[in-house]
Order: structure tokens, then sequence, then C-alpha cells
């Protein structure tokens, strides 16, 4: 069966496995690149990477219309509890959980995690989702590590990487990263939100087609690849 993705522009991604639709940093409230709305999404499950207001986003509101379950580090489920919301799920680095939609594994990410009130996000991190036959890598929020080599070691359909620089990767580490996790497919994420992390996608495509292996695919926001 394949999976469908999604980018909604910054970090906010759809993942649709079967009858699961998962959806990861839900921050389209004041995503100037969002291309839906908070209630045009309907997630089962809300994957949430790091603390921050551009990733936790709406999540809250999302989860509390749709009754998703939300999977994060053991920090960022329990804030979620502690605004009222008990139908989480926490792991936390190197752990994984097999769930109906597959088995997702966190792995490390160098980055913060601090919440929209200024309380302790925990560990940053990105997901590693085996589902349907297919290991999908996203990255999250993340500057370049050498251990991406290992996340790579098993085979990788998918990753997601960011490119924006300043806070993430820029597009020579981003470039470095698809060298140590040769994905068959790679999307560009966390560019052109801000003025800070304007990046030029389709120039870091014709990079990554140049020296590597892999097949880039930039997406426009609301855009969409099988897998």
């Amino acid at each position: 069966m394949s999976i469908t993705v999604t980018w909604y522009g910054h970090a906010c991604i759809g993942l649709e496995v079967g009858e699961h639709r998962l959806l990861v940093d839900p921050f389209l409230t004041g995503n100037a690149l969002a291309a839906v709305s908070p209630s045009d999404v309907n997630p089962t499950d809300i994957l949430i990477t790091h603390g921050h207001g551009d990733h936790v986003g709406d999540g809250l509101e999302i989860a509390q219309r749709t009754g998703a379950l939300i999977i994060s580090n053991f920090e960022i489920t329990s804030w979620f509890q502690a605004q009222g919301y008990e139908n989480v799920h926490p792991q936390h680095i190197g752990g994984g959980f097999r769930y109906p939609f597959g088995y997702l594994k966190l792995t490390i990410a160098h980055h913060g995690s601090a919440l929209p009130d200024g309380s302790y996000g925990g560990a940053p991190c990105g997901f590693l989702l085996e589902t349907e036959g297919k290991r999908l890598y996203l990255a999250g929020d993340t500057g370049l590590f050498y251990d991406m080599k290992l996340i790579g070691e098993g085979g990788l359909d998918l990753a997601m990487l960011p490119i924006g620089d300043n806070f993430t990767m820029g597009p020579d580490d981003a470039l470095r990263a698809v060298e140590l996790l040769q994905p068959r497919l790679v999307v560009p994420i966390h560019y052109d939100t801000f003025d800070v992390i304007h990046q030029d996608p389709e120039a870091w495509a014709e990079r990554v087609k140049a020296g590597t292996e892999a097949e880039p695919v930039v997406l426009k926001p609301g855009g969409s690849l099988t897998v």
C-alpha cells in the first residue's frame, strides 16, 4: 500500500497511511505559507518534534476538535495533559512504539525545545517511521549530525529535511545529510516561512541531483507525493 505525503508549509506534514491520517508539527495559524487552516485537517494522530510555537502550533485546538492521539516526548505530552488534553502517548529519544499506523521511533535532533509558555519542552526529536514496508525519516528541526548515517543504514524511501539555515541545517549541511542518509526520495522543508530562512529549493534540488543518488522532490505548500 502506498503512503501519501503532503507538505503544508514550514515543517507541517501530513501522512496518509491506510485509514490513518498523521499530522506532524501542526503550525498553521500564523504560518504565511500554510496551505490549509486548522479547521481543514482531521488527523487521527498528531506528532510533534519539539516545543517551539512554530511546531506545537495549533496542535491543542486540532486535537480537541478531532480527538487525535498526540505523540511526542514525555515533557511535551505532559504539557498537553496540563492543558486538559489526556489522549497522549509519550516516547523518548531512541525509543520506538508500534502504533496501528506503524512503528515510530524518536531520533536525536540538534535543536532547542522550550514550549510556548516558556516551560521546558524536553529533548527535540525527529521521527523514523516504518510502515507498509517503507521507511520514512522526518528530521524535524536539526543541525547536521553524523549519526544520520545510522538512520539511513536500513534504507530510506523518503527523508524530509530542513534547509532554511539560521535555526536548522542550511543547504550545504542538508546536502551532506542526504549523502549520509542515502534516501530514495528527499523533500526540503522549513524554509521561506520567514525572511531569515529564505532559500532556493530548486537550486538545492539541482545540487542533490548532481551529487547524490537521491531523487529530490520540491513541493509547493499543499503539494503531495506518493511513497
